[in-house]
Order: C-alpha cells, then sequence, then structure tokens
C-alpha cells in the first residue's frame, strides 16, 4: 500500500470520521468468519452481512453456485462497505480455503448430533457455514465439517431464519470470544489495508482523487 496515497486519502475525512474507523478497527475479527452457501431469499444474505459488521466478524463468504445475486443495499444498511464480502462460486474451494487459513469447518444445523452452542469451543478459528433456507446446508459441505452446531430450541420449530441464526450465534461466539486472553485482533496491516478500502468507498470520486494524486506523483 502507498503509504503517502493513503495520508493524502486521509485529509478528505473528517478527524471524527478517522477516529470511528480506528474504534471499529480495533473492535473487528477475522478470529470468526462465516460462509452463505447458495442462499436463495437475498434479503437472508443482506441481513447476514449486516449482522457480520454489527458483531465485528471482517469476512464474509458467499458462495453462490446456482445463481448469482446481488447485495440489497437497502437491507445491508451501508454494511457493505464495512464488511469485506468473498464471493465464491463453488462450495468445495471455499472450504479449501478456508482450511488453508486455519480456520475449522463449522456446519450450523439442529441436526447431525450437534454440540450446543452454549458449549462452542471459541479458542480456534471457526468458519460458521449457513445453508439455503429450506434445505440447509450441501452434503459437501456436511461431510467436510469439522464440528456441527446447533442454537437451543425448546418449541415444535426446528429451525430459524439463517439472518436470525447468524446474529443469535455471532452474539454468543463474540461475547465468549472477547471474555478471553485470545489475540483475536486484527494485525496492524490489516487494519491499515482495510481502513485504506473504507477510505475509498467513503470518498465521493476517489478515482480521480487517487488518478490525480498518481500523476502529480510522477511530475
Amino acid at each position: 500500500m502507498d503509504q503517502d496515497l493513503f495520508n493524502h486519502l486521509q485529509s478528505f475525512l473528517t478527524e471524527r470520521r478517522m477516529a470511528l474507523f480506528k474504534e471499529v478497527l480495533n473492535k473487528r475479527t477475522r478470529h470468526f468468519t462465516v460462509v452463505t452457501e447458495d442462499v436463495y431469499q437475498l434479503h437472508n444474505t443482506s441481513a447476514v452481512m449486516r449482522t457480520c459488521d454489527v458483531f465485528g466478524i471482517q469476512d464474509l463468504y458467499v458462495v453462490e453456485e446456482l445463481a448469482g445475486k446481488r447485495i440489497d443495499k437497502e437491507i445491508a444498511m451501508g454494511a457493505q462497505k464495512w464488511v469485506s464480502l468473498q464471493r465464491r462460486s463453488s462450495i468445495q474451494e471455499c472450504i479449501a480455503e478456508v482450511k488453508e487459513k486455519g480456520y475449522r469447518v463449522i456446519a450450523t444445523t439442529p441436526h447431525h448430533d450437534a454440540h450446543n452452542l452454549h458449549d462452542f469451543d471459541v479458542t480456534q478459528k471457526a468458519a460458521f457455514f449457513f445453508g439455503k433456507e429450506s434445505d440447509g446446508l450441501s452434503d459437501i459441505v456436511m461431510e467436510a465439517a469439522d464440528g456441527y452446531l446447533k442454537i437451543p430450541m425448546y418449541g415444535f420449530t426446528e429451525s430459524l431464519n439463517i439472518s436470525v441464526s447468524a446474529a443469535i450465534i455471532l452474539q454468543q461466539v463474540v461475547t465468549k470470544l472477547k471474555q478471553t486472553e485470545i489475540g483475536w485482533q486484527l494485525s496492524e496491516e490489516e487494519k491499515l489495508e482495510i481502513e485504506f478500502e473504507w477510505m475509498k468507498r467513503t470518498i465521493k470520486s476517489h478515482k480521480k482523487i487517487i488518478e490525480r494524486f498518481q500523476q502529480d506523483k510522477k511530475l
């Protein structure tokens, strides 16, 4: 990253905005991540993105093997600016990628002898997989999973809406995580990279500003 360009873009932000970026980044984590697999309802994926932002999850993997979709900006309510959206077209490749990054693949399901949410071990990195509204996760994910997780339920209904499930799970695991001594925070390098992206998404006409800066730098 060009530090001079970084400093130049900062000059277009208010002191309050820069302070807010620092404050939020200090609470962000990549200790956990979220993966949605072929979620059919657009508003559900958008709501999950909003939930990730609320609970400080930086990365959201959206796997769309059946049909490509867009994030509904109205439902995401600006979260698409702050969460790093990782689109993937293959669930197998996504599983391999998160495992290579050190994540356990955790399939969320009310069945499969799943562990209760309250007993979940937050000390290890985990990628929480959420599946289609009607069918749940694919056999590929279920077979590749390192663990299964369920939300305790006490009524007749066996499942929750995906966005509700994500909110309950993330609130629980993030709260537990922050009570530990684990180094869950982003590295300083990661913070700078993300802040750079946030600035570009915040500043109007940032492409023209960057282009002009680079031209002036060559002179």
